[in-house]
C-alpha cells in the first residue's frame, strides 16, 4: 500500500521555486470559481504518520489560497459535549457549505485507527466503523461534496530522523511529545492497521492519495497539484451542468389496495378516562426523565402525520411532563439558505441532544421521503437513497445511547376535512389552515403511498414506527405518552 511513497521522491529548490507562482495563481483562481459557482463543497482529509509534514502542508495551502474561505479543523480528543453525542456529530457540524473548502485534521479516521493500534478495540469493531464511514462518504459524494483524502507517509527510519532533528533544535523541541515516541515504537502495527483502513475505505468516489512526506518541496507540489486537478475537473463538470447517471430500482406495485394505514381502526376515549390517564402518564414520564438512569441516555421524539392530525396537541402533552430546561422542540419547515447549502441531514444533526436531554422534532428528516418526494422537490434517486441514509442516522443515534421514538399520527380523510372546516370557522384557529393544506389534501393518495413506503423501509428494531389512531385526539395523546414511557422504561431497565 505504501511502496510508492517509500521511493524517496524529491524536488530540487529551483524546480520548486519555478513551479510555485503558477500553481498558487491557479489554485486561487479555482478557489474563487468554486466560491462564485457555489454548486459543491470541498472536504480535504489530512491523515498519516506523525511528523510527515501534515501541518506544514496545510499551512502552505492557506498561504497560497484565500484563508477566509478555507475552514481548517483540528479535532483532538472529544470534549465532554462531543462525547455525549453520536461519534460523527462533531464532524457533521464542521462540514462546509457549498462554495467553501474544509481541511480536517484528526477526522473520522483518527480515533478508530488509534483504538485499534492500542488494542482497545477489536478488528470487528474497526470494520464496523469503517463500514459506517464508507456509507457516510458515499452519502457526501451523492450530495455533491468533493472529498479528497490525503495520507502522509514516512518510512520508519525517516520518521525517527525527523523526530530526533526536531528534538535537537530548541526552537522545535516542543513539537515532539511522549505520544510521538510511543507511536513510533508501534510503527509496524500502526502501518499494518493504516494499510487495512486505507484499502477498505479507498473507493471510486473517495480514493486515498498517499503522499511521500520525506521531502517538503515534493509533498507541497504533490498536494497542491492534486487539489488543483480535482477542483478543476469538478468545476468543469459543474459548469456544464453534468450530473452522475443514477438509476433506482422500482418500488413494488400496489395490487390489492391494502396498506398499513387502512388497517388502522378508529379508537375513541371518554373524557374522564383521558383525564385520569393523562395525569398518571405525565407523572410517569416526569419521573423517568428525572431518574439517574436517564442521565446516561437521551430522548429523540419524532412527530409526523397528515395536516391537522394533532401533532401540536400531542407534543404539548408530552413536554407538559418535562422540565423546560431539559427539552427543546424543533419545528421543521422548508430549509433555509444556510441549510440548503449543506448535505440534507446536516440541519438535523446540529440539533441532537446531550445525555439527559430531550429533543422533539415537529416534522423531521422524513420530509425527504414524504413532501419532497410527493411534490417533486428532489429527484427519485435522492429520496430513494434517503431511506438507507435515515436508517444509518438513526442507528448512530441509538448506538450513542439515544432512545428514538417515532410517531405517525394517522387520521381519516373525513376527519381531516372536518378539522379543516373547524379551523376556517373559528377565529382563534384560522391561522392553522392555509392554501397549502388544501393542496396537500388533493394529493392524499400520493402521500398515503409515501407514508406506507416510509414505514416499511424505516421501521427498525432500534427505531420502530408507532402508528397512532388519531381521529380521536384524546386517544392519540394517551397512546403517545404511554409509548414514550414504555420505550424509556425498556431502555433504562
Amino acid at each position: 500500500m505504501f511502496e510508492s511513497a517509500e521511493l524517496g521522491h524529491s524536488t530540487d529548490k529551483d524546480t520548486y521555486r519555478q513551479a510555485v507562482p503558477a500553481l498558487r495563481a491557479e489554485l486561487l483562481d479555482a478557489q474563487l470559481d468554486l466560491l462564485e459557482l457555489r454548486q459543491f463543497a470541498v472536504v480535504v482529509l489530512v491523515n498519516g504518520v506523525d511528523k510527515a509534514g501534515k501541518g506544514e502542508t496545510v499551512n502552505l495551502l492557506n498561504e497560497w489560497m484565500d484563508p477566509r474561505h478555507i475552514q481548517t479543523w483540528a479535532f483532538d480528543a472529544p470534549s465532554a459535549e462531543e462525547s455525549e453525542r453520536p461519534y460523527m456529530w462533531r464532524f457533521w457540524r464542521a462540514l462546509p457549505p457549498r462554495g467553501k473548502i474544509a481541511v480536517m485534521f484528526g477526522n473520522w479516521y483518527t480515533q478508530p485507527i488509534f483504538e485499534r493500534v492500542d488494542r482497545t478495540s477489536k478488528k470487528a469493531e474497526l470494520d464496523k466503523r469503517l463500514d459506517d464511514i464508507r456509507r457516510f462518504e458515499s452519502m457526501l459524494a451523492q450530495e455533491g461534496v468533493l472529498l479528497i483524502k490525503f495520507w502522509f507517509h514516512l518510512p520508519r527510519d525517516a520518521q525517527k530522523a525527523r523526530l530526533k532533528a526536531l528534538e535537537k533544535d530548541p526552537r522545535t523541541r516542543w513539537r515532539v511529545t511522549e505520544r510521538d515516541w510511543r507511536y513510533y515504537n508501534l510503527y509496524e502495527r500502526y502501518r499494518e492497521v493504516a494499510g487495512h483502513v486505507l484499502r477498505t475505505t479507498s473507493t471510486a468516489a473517495a480514493p486515498w492519495l498517499i503522499v511521500d512526506g520525506s521531502d517538503a518541496n515534493y509533498r507541497a507540489l504533490f498536494v497542491g497539484r492534486t487539489l488543483l486537478s480535482a477542483l478543476r475537473r469538478r468545476l468543469d463538470a459543474a459548469s456544464q451542468h453534468w450530473t452522475p447517471r443514477l438509476s433506482v430500482a422500482p418500488l413494488p406495485p400496489r395490487v390489492d389496495g391494502l396498506n398499513v394505514l387502512d388497517a388502522l381502526v378508529r379508537q375513541d376515549m371518554k373524557r374522564k378516562d383521558y383525564d385520569d390517564q393523562l395525569e398518571r402518564l405525565q407523572g410517569r414520564l416526569a419521573l423517568l426523565s428525572r431518574s439517574p438512569a436517564f442521565r446516561t441516555r437521551a430522548l429523540v421524539l419524532v412527530f409526523e402525520g397528515m395536516d391537522a392530525a394533532g401533532k401540536g396537541g400531542a407534543i404539548r402533552r408530552v413536554v407538559g411532563a418535562l422540565d423546560a430546561r431539559q427539552y427543546r422542540v424543533i419545528p421543521v419547515a422548508a430549509p433555509t439558505d444556510e441549510e440548503s447549502a449543506q448535505p440534507y441531514l446536516w440541519r438535523f444533526w446540529r440539533h441532537l441532544p446531550r445525555r439527559g436531554k430531550v429533543v422533539v422534532f415537529d416534522r423531521s428528516w422524513y420530509g425527504r421521503v414524504l413532501v419532497e418526494r410527493v411534490e417533486g422537490f428532489c429527484s427519485e434517486a435522492d429520496w430513494m437513497r434517503a431511506y438507507a441514509e435515515i436508517n444509518d442516522f438513526e442507528d448512530e443515534l441509538a448506538s450513542a445511547g439515544a432512545v428514538v421514538v417515532k410517531f405517525w399520527l394517522a387520521i381519516s380523510k373525513d376527519e381531516q376535512l372536518a378539522r379543516f372546516k373547524e379551523r376556517e370557522s373559528e377565529p382563534h384557529k384560522h391561522f392553522k389552515i392555509t392554501e397549502e393544506d388544501w393542496r396537500n389534501r388533493d394529493k392524499w393518495d400520493e402521500y398515503s403511498r409515501a407514508v406506507c413506503d416510509m414505514v416499511d423501509r424505516t421501521s427498525t428494531e432500534y427505531a420502530p414506527w408507532t402508528l397512532v389512531e388519531a381521529d380521536d385526539k384524546h386517544f392519540a395523546r394517551i397512546k403517545v405518552l404511554r409509548t414514550i414511557c414504555e420505550r424509556l422504561e425498556a431502555a433504562l431497565g
